[in-house]
């Protein structure tokens, strides 16, 4: 079988440059080592433990791909307002929309109502879906890529998009070079339900342990729901895991100060380790990487999958406008255009979330002086503060169409 793009890797990422190039005229393909089907959403259903907390500029990639109606439909959690302090200190800042004039600063969703609200408008599309499909080898064929699957059959493609994620697949068979480095730091994930309503908004305390955050879901039972997303030193997440829910509620209470009251619930957890790591090229002939195989990011500010939805925005720009003009979309020359408009951005934000990571584990007393002062500081100074809340939304630099506000239909 021959395509002219293969993509591997069916999550967000994937599914949704899928559904951008839906229209290009060429033949694209999605395969991914999972199933591709869509189970029927209940709303009674307990929370995944992978959430996202998705922009501005991420809400219209889905919008303008039709893919957002399907989340709604599902659930998904507006937020307004932003509480971030000290916890070694006195410093804090309040984010709001009304300071960006924005009537939401996001959405916080399930990873998994986002993929498969994607996944409903790729199965009526002409985009070929190929479940179950692990890749083994891949290698260089004339001016293709060949790619083995675990099953005996064999694909070819002039351009191969990785989308498959951190652990990366392509990236590996393809002896791409990265930079990587260890946070010592693990994220205890989980949802909890809380004594007092979110309010909209999401809460984040750095201690000295590491930041933990929590943030507002919605649920049919009407309870006041939380994500919750807590960094951690691996021994002592090791040691939050074997807790009992009593126990864990109480030390989690503790730990963000009970500013939504008691914790009186708390689903299973889960632990994932984590670890910075950036793609040296995102290009080269015939390849391109997006997503998290090409960056991954501390989970700081919820800004991984947005990168992600950017990088899909560009991709899909480059790739469609090469088409157009009559070049070869899959030369390295039209591929450099997508690395440029992305690298540098996304290296920017993993900057400053190492920033503010070294930053917030010093015990240093000059810094956490710092610190509480640079909070103060910045919660008082509205300038700043709307620069870097529309910065955060995807509204403070120059979009791709896909990224950008759907035109209304007259």
């Amino acid at each position: 079988m021959r395509a002219d793009i293969i993509i591997v890797g069916a999550g967000m990422v994937g599914s949704s440059l899928a559904l951008a190039l839906k229209d290009s005229g060429l033949d694209v393909v999605l395969l991914d080592g999972g199933s591709l089907t869509v189970p029927p959403f209940n709303p009674q259903s307990s929370f995944a433990p992978r959430v996202s907390a998705l922009s501005i500029a991420s809400q219209n990639v889905l919008e303008n791909l039709g893919a957002w109606p399907g989340v709604l439909v599902r659930r998904v959690s507006p937020y307004r307002e932003m509480q971030v302090w000290d916890g070694s200190g006195t410093g804090s800042i309040h984010f709001s929309a009304s300071d960006a004039r924005a009537e939401v600063l996001g959405h916080i969703t399930e990873n998994q109502i986002v993929q498969d609200a994607l996944l409903e408008q790729l199965q009526h599309s002409s985009i070929a879906l190929l479940a179950h499909s692990q890749l083994s080898q891949l290698r260089r064929s004339g001016s293709d890529w060949l790619l083995s699957m675990a099953d005996g059959s064999s694909l070819r493609t002039r351009l191969l998009i990785a989308a498959d994620g951190a652990n990366s697949s392509v990236r590996r068979l393809t002896g791409s070079a990265t930079r990587e480095w260890d946070y010592f730091h693990h994220a205890v994930v989980t949802s909890v339900a809380c004594e007092q309503s979110h309010q909209h908004t999401c809460w984040q305390r750095f201690t000295d342990e590491g930041p933990l955050a929590l943030l507002p879901l919605q649920h049919a039972d009407g309870r006041n729901w939380c994500s919750i997303v807590w960094s951690l030193p691996p021994e002592r997440a090791q040691q939050v895991l074997a807790l009992d829910d009593e126990q864990f509620c109480q030390q989690l209470g503790e730990a963000f100060e009970q500013r939504l009251g008691k914790i009186t619930h708390a689903d299973k957890r889960l632990s994932i380790p984590l670890r910075q790591r950036h793609a040296k090229r995102y290009i080269e002939q015939g390849l391109a990487f997006v997503g998290d195989a090409a960056h991954v990011i501390h989970p700081l500010a919820g800004q991984g999958v947005n990168l992600g939805f950017l990088d899909v925005a560009s991709l899909a720009d480059v790739v469609l406008k090469a088409i157009e003009r009559g070049e070869d979309y899959a030369s390295a020359q039209v591929l450099s255009r997508f690395e440029r408009q992305r690298m540098p951005h996304n290296l920017a934000m993993m900057a400053a979330m190492q920033g503010f990571q070294n930053l917030f584990q010093s015990d240093n007393l000059s810094l956490r002086l710092l610190r509480n002062l640079g909070f103060k500081a910045v919660d008082g100074m509205p300038q700043a503060k709307t620069a870097f809340i529309r910065q955060a939304l995807g509204l403070g630099m120059q979009l791709p169409p896909l990224a950008q506000t759907p035109t209304p239909l007259n």
